[in-house]
């Protein structure tokens, strides 16, 4: 187990935090797309997150990045302060829910259901590396305010880096939004589908970790090649 500061805490969404944990030089070798458990200095209570960005760059900044759930009040709960300088515990990493370390494959497809975007954003930074690759980008979040590295995300899209799908599937945000809306069927993966050879990778709520590889089978993708991981 380490124990580290919190280096800084801004604000992503509404519900969402970015918080960095200053690694103090320590080597904390792990996968893209793995996770730790982290509270407060002290505490019994730790509660799992997916590292947000991939290893490379967390090496080179030095730092390990998480996508904390917060409520109204802008709190995570007793378990973690959201303060800089607040020092934290933290175990791991953990979990099989991984981008290969050398994939085979040049066609990837990410699909993201609210805070799920975490281990999604850390294997589309290593995906990204990847030569003649061709990335898929779908997310769905409750509102239009609540789409966690949005700017990042259009930024690759507008590039031509990846093929980007943002959708909303509730209303009542004061963000206005004139996008895709609803949830999410086979024909709105069709487009960022391309062929059966796609290794897909599917994190979000329940429902939609149950619906997305039927979905996909449903465009001759086979179960073998999507990879699930339910994350609220």
């Amino acid at each position: 187990m380490l124990t580290r500061p919190i280096r800084d805490v801004h604000a992503s969404t509404p519900r969402a935090r970015v918080v960095r944990i200053s690694l103090a030089g320590t080597p904390f070798p792990y996968l893209a797309g793995q996770a730790v458990l982290v509270g407060g200095h002290g505490s019994h209570h730790r509660r799992p997150y997916s590292i947000a960005d991939a290893p490379e760059r967390a090496e080179a900044d030095d730092c390990l990045e998480l996508l904390v759930g917060v409520d109204q009040d802008g709190l995570a709960g007793p378990h973690l302060p959201l303060t800089p300088g607040a020092l934290v515990d933290i175990e791991g990493p953990m979990g099989r829910f991984v981008f290969p370390p050398a994939p085979t494959e040049r066609r990837f497809l990410f699909i993201a259901g609210g805070t799920g975007i975490s281990p999604l954003r850390a294997m589309l930074r290593r995906a990204l590396d990847v030569p003649h690759r061709q990335i898929g980008f779908l997310y769905s979040a409750r509102t239009a305010s609540e789409f966690a590295y949005e700017h990042e995300l259009r930024n690759l899209a507008s590039r031509g880096e990846i093929e980007l799908q943002l959708r909303v599937t509730r209303d009542g945000s004061a963000t206005p939004w004139d996008g895709t809306r609803g949830r999410i069927v086979a024909a709105d993966l069709a487009p960022l589908v391309h062929g059966e050879e796609t290794l897909c990778f599917v994190c979000g709520p329940p429902a939609l970790v149950a619906d997305i590889p039927r979905a996909l089978q449903e465009l001759g993708v086979p179960r073998d090649r999507v990879r699930t991981e339910e994350w609220l």
